[in-house]
C-alpha cells in the first residue's frame, strides 16, 4: 500500500494523520508518492525522527559522470572500463562511473545472454531505453564502447574512449558550478527498503531550460563472464559500476517543477527496495546511488553526487 506524505521544514513538525496519508501543513507542502511500508514502524515516527534536515551546501566542485555504454561480449569494452576506473581512481570524490549495458539499439549482440559462457543478464529496462534513444537521437552513437562525459556536447554527446581523459579533466577544472545537490538515505535491513532524500539548489539563476533529476542504482563490482580483446572468455572478470536501473523507473528522470520547491530549493524523495546483486546475494554495502541533474534541452549534466546505501 502506498501513502502520501509531506515534507516540511521549519522549527516545528505538526502532524495530521489519517488511515491513508500523513500530512504536514507547515510551512509548505511537497507531496510525493512513497511506499511507507518499507519503513519498519509507524510512518509518523519516520517523519518526526528520520527525515533529514539539510545544512547549507558549501560544495563548490563540479563533479563528473562518465556513462560507459558497454557489453559483456564486447571485446573492446574491458579496456574502456579500465580507463573509466582509472579516471575515477585519480579523482575518487569527483569522478563517478555508470556502466550501462546497452547499445545503440538498446539490446544488441554484445548484451545478450548465451549459455553456458555468458549467463548473466546485465541489462535493465531503463538502460536499454537510454541506449536506444541515444542510438538515433542527439548525435547518436555507433556502438560499444562509447561514453558520455557529463553528456557534454563536444561535437557529439557520445565519445570514443580516446576522448574521455581530456574531457574529464576539462570538466573537473571548471569553476562554474551551476547546480548543487546534497542527499541523505535511510536503509532498513528488515524490509530491504530505502528512502532517498535529495535537495537541489540552482546556483545560476540565468538557467532558463528545464532541469531534470535522475537517480542511478549502481552495483559496485561483480565477478562474471566477459569476452576479452583476444576473443578469449574470462570467467573471473570484475564488472565494475554496473547500472542496475533508475530509481523511480523513469529512464530520463523527473522534471524539477515548481511544486517541488520549498523556498529557493527543490526537494525530491524516493523509496525503493534494494535488490539482490546479479549473483543473487543481498549486499547493500556493495551498492550506491548516483544522483545527477541535467539540462532538459542540451542533456548536459550540471552536477552528480554519490550516495552510499550503507555508509
Amino acid at each position: 500500500m502506498k501513502y502520501l506524505y509531506c515534507l516540511i521544514t521549519g522549527l516545528a513538525l505538526i502532524l495530521i494523520a489519517s488511515c491513508d496519508h500523513v500530512e504536514n501543513p507547515y510551512p509548505q507542502l511537497v507531496t510525493t508518492d512513497l511506499d511507507t511500508t518499507l519503513y519498519p514502524g509507524n510512518w509518523s515516527d519516520y517523519v518526526s525522527n528520520e527525515w533529514p534536515v539539510f545544512s547549507q551546501n558549501t560544495n563548490t566542485n563540479r563533479n563528473v559522470l562518465i556513462e560507459d555504454f558497454t557489453g559483456h561480449k564486447c571485446v573492446f569494452c574491458p579496456a574502456a572500463a579500465d580507463l573509466a576506473h582509472q579516471l575515477h581512481e585519480a579523482n575518487p570524490s569527483r569522478v563517478f562511473i555508470a556502466s550501462i549495458h546497452a547499445g545503440p539499439t538498446g539490446m544488441g549482440d554484445f548484451q545478450t545472454i548465451t549459455l553456458p559462457d555468458y549467463p548473466i543478464d546485465f541489462t535493465n529496462p531503463q538502460g536499454l531505453e537510454i541506449g536506444n534513444y541515444f542510438g538515433t537521437n542527439d548525435g547518436g552513437f555507433i556502438g560499444n564502447p562509447r561514453g558520455s562525459i557529463n553528456r557534454f556536447n563536444n561535437g557529439y554527446i557520445f565519445q570514443s574512449p580516446a576522448q574521455w581523459s581530456s574531457m574529464t579533466s576539462d570538466q573537473i577544472t571548471q569553476n562554474n558550478l551551476k547546480v548543487n545537490i546534497q542527499s541523505d538515505l535511510n536503509y532498513f535491513p528488515s524490509t530491504k527498503g530505502a528512502f532517498l532524500h535529495v535537495e537541489i539548489e540552482k546556483l545560476e539563476q540565468s538557467l532558463n531550460n528545464g532541469l531534470v533529476i535522475v537517480a542511478y542504482l549502481i552495483e559496485d563490482s561483480l565477478v562474471g563472464d566477459q569476452k576479452m580483446s583476444d576473443n578469449s572468455h574470462n570467467s573471473s572478470y570484475i564488472h565494475r559500476d554496473i547500472h542496475r536501473g533508475n530509481i523511480g523507473g523513469l529512464s530520463f528522470g523527473r522534471n524539477l517543477e515548481p511544486d517541488l520547491l520549498i523556498g529557493s530549493k527543490y526537494y525530491v524523495n524516493y523509496s525503493f527496495l534494494v535488490p539482490n546483486q546479479l549473483d543473487g546475494n543481498h549486499n547493500p554495502e556493495n551498492m550506491h546511488v548516483l544522483i545527477y541533474v541535467y539540462d532538459q534541452s542540451t542533456w548536459e549534466i550540471y552536477q552528480v553526487i554519490k550516495q552510499e546505501i550503507v555508509p
